[in-house]
């Protein structure tokens, strides 16, 4: 009877003490695997957000604001139209009291280039993306003779169509369809310039010039950096974009 007794108080010893161990965190084993949780899809908010930031990264790494800051602008007011010295000649034969001044022009220089937040936009049936990037620069005009003329403030949009396509390889990818500047998105505001001087005839005349030029200037230089960066995407992303688009899956949220 003794040894039975025993035998039953250490059993319910055991038990209880099994029934405390199971209470208290196990310490993790190295050599075990780590239960895996599924990986969530991202939400329509997070796939937009992500690609924005990725394109205006990239746009950014790939020397945008060099670019802008670099346009030939001046060359090409010099080269271009039908006056003998080109738009600028044209330029100065509409403002006749400033030729002699304008007649030295050394400097037409783009300062201050920026990129400014992009928009996107999803077509109706969902298989497209309208990609805006709008850039901001500061637009100044110097002779020999006063210095600073004319300082203006320059905003404009581009416009990039982006599509999923399939190579014959069955991968997938995003290319640029149409790429173009926004019509009527070329704005030009008068910052600074010298009061005595028929200025806002000069602004006029330059506005309208650069209406004609520096949207198609601006647009060849931008939209083949926009494939430059489509092509260095991250690749979980451009699958989740494409296989959006693919099957016309809503994931751009309109405000």
């Amino acid at each position: 009877m003794f040894h039975i007794g025993s035998l039953i108080v250490l059993c319910g010893l055991l038990a209880q003490t099994t029934a405390l161990l199971e209470t208290l965190p196990v310490p993790l084993d190295q050599n075990l695997p780590l239960a895996v949780t599924p990986a969530l899809a991202p939400s329509p908010t997070d796939l937009a957000g992500s690609l924005t930031g990725a394109l205006s990264n990239g746009l950014l790494a790939e020397g945008l604001l060099g670019i802008l800051e670099n346009l030939p602008l001046l060359d090409i007011l010099k080269t271009r139209g039908n006056a003998p010295s080109g738009l600028l000649g044209g330029l100065l034969g509409k403002v006749t009291s400033l030729t002699p001044l304008l007649n030295d022009i050394i400097d037409l220089k783009i300062t201050n280039p920026q990129l400014l937040e992009l928009g996107l936009v999803q077509s109706p049936d969902g298989h497209r993306l309208y990609v805006t990037i709008p850039l901001g620069m500061i637009l100044n005009v110097k002779t020999p003779l006063v210095g600073s003329l004319l300082k203006l403030a320059v905003k404009l949009n581009v416009t990039a169509e982006l599509l999923a396509v399939t190579d014959e390889q069955k991968r997938v990818h995003l290319v640029v369809g149409d790429c173009t500047h926004s019509p009527g998105s070329l704005q030009i505001s008068l910052l600074d310039g010298l009061g005595p001087l028929p200025i806002q005839s000069l602004v006029d005349n330059l506005t309208g010039i650069l209406n004609n030029v520096l949207p198609e200037l601006v647009q060849g230089k931008v939209c083949p950096l926009v494939n430059a960066v489509l092509s260095r995407l991250d690749v979980t992303l451009v699958h989740s974009i494409v296989n959006a688009l693919i099957h016309g899956l809503e994931f751009v949220i309109k405000v």
